[in-house]
């Protein structure tokens, strides 16, 4: 049978390079998964007490196809909280993760042909996702000199684009837009009519001031956030998005008609998720103790230059001084001392062959361990 033509998208090369780690550590070798961006830790405890209550207490089945009602109005309620915005309850769609939040979003705002332009380098599957629902993606360049960062100038540099995608804090620089720039974009974007979708999967862990949300400048604005990052639950596969009042009923159509509703479980979970933030910042303080480590770790391995790792959980660092290609060098880092890397080829088709990310999510014991035989490996090579 003949593959479709929306199926020839690039692959996914981080989980490549999982299935490779996972396929070491069975024949018994010690891996360290600096790869995947997950979270090294359980579920809050939280969210894991009120799972286990309704798998013994509910019949679980569908909820309504935006999610369940205390679910909306309790992250409405965190809007309120943490950056001071009203979001009505009405306007917050839960989804089966962020990827569906992207899909629901994509096919809600945009008709086949229409172009979506996104910052490069940036997370490979808002463009993969984007060729097969049929769209034209546009990689707008975020170089070392813009210290990976997406600026309103350069937004307004684009012409004929119809919707414009923003990360912050990004993967996999770890970049974080600044409220005043953040601000200038969503203003260039109203001016011009191009429509906005805010990627904040990161919230929540950041090493400086907190990012803002691109609500808090308008309400014409698609966010997506998602329980898997700052939240622990990668596996649990639940986010959300806010949308404007009428797109509500458009995404409900399509939610229906794609996932029926979110998982149930993960729903009960998240809500309980929601009141975990003492045990989740220590989670984001253990990430900024590897931050430290694994910042010095590449500096003394002698990479290139680095990018800002403001937050999220990566670093982002050139291997040109090693005169190798990102994905040898990943390769033969994973294969001769089980630290696992993602080329930077997955994140930019242009010049990401130059760059490798390294994420630190995991413990700081495994962390330390990755950073010394890095360190080690690398004075061998150059």
């Amino acid at each position: 049978m003949t593959p479709s033509k929306r199926s020839e998208v690039a692959p996914f090369i981080v989980m490549d390079v999982l299935d490779r780690a996972n396929a070491l550590a069975a024949a018994g070798r010690t891996v360290f998964h600096l790869e995947a961006g997950q979270p090294g830790t359980q579920a809050p405890r939280l969210a894991r007490e009120a799972a286990a209550r309704a798998l013994s207490g509910e019949p679980l089945g569908y909820t309504e196809a935006l999610g369940r009602r205390a679910l909306r109005q309790r992250i409405a309620q965190h809007y309120r909280q943490i950056y001071g915005v009203e979001v009505p309850p009405e306007r917050v769609v839960i989804t089966a993760g962020s990827s569906a939040g992207f899909v629901l979003a994509f096919l809600a705002m945009l008709d086949e042909g229409q172009t979506l332009a996104m910052a490069n380098p940036g997370y490979p599957a808002y463009r993969n996702i984007a060729h097969a629902l049929g769209l034209a993606p546009r990689l707008i360049a975020c170089r070392e000199a813009m210290q990976f960062r997406l600026t309103a100038e350069a937004v307004a540099a684009e012409t004929g684009i119809d919707a414009l995608l923003i990360a912050s804090p990004a993967n996999p620089s770890g970049t974080v837009i600044g409220d005043r720039e953040l601000e200038a974009i969503v203003e260039v974007c109203g001016q011009r009519k191009v429509k906005l979708i805010s990627d904040e999967i990161y919230h929540g862990i950041s090493y400086g001031a907190r990012p803002q949300t691109a609500l808090a400048f308008s309400g014409d604005v698609v966010v997506i956030n998602s329980f898997s990052k700052y939240f622990s639950m990668t596996g649990w596969r639940i986010g959300w998005m806010v949308v404007p009042e009428r797109l509500v009923r458009p995404v409900e159509r399509l939610a229906q008609n794609f996932y029926i509703s979110p998982p149930t479980i993960s729903q009960v979970a998240a809500l309980a998720a929601l009141d975990a933030a003492q045990e989740l910042n220590g989670h984001v303080r253990t990430y900024a103790r590897n931050r430290e480590r694994l910042l010095a770790a590449v500096q003394a391995a002698g990479f290139g230059a680095i990018a800002p790792a403001d937050g999220a959980f990566y670093v982002y660092a050139s291997v040109a001084p090693f005169g190798m290609d990102a994905s040898a060098f990943t390769n033969a880092l994973l294969e001769e001392t089980g630290v696992a890397a993602t080329p930077g080829n997955d994140f930019d088709p242009v010049e990401g062959g130059k760059w490798v990310r390294f994420s630190y999510a995991g413990s700081a014991s495994e962390v330390d361990r990755a950073a010394d035989a890095l360190i080690a490996w690398c004075a061998k090579r150059r």
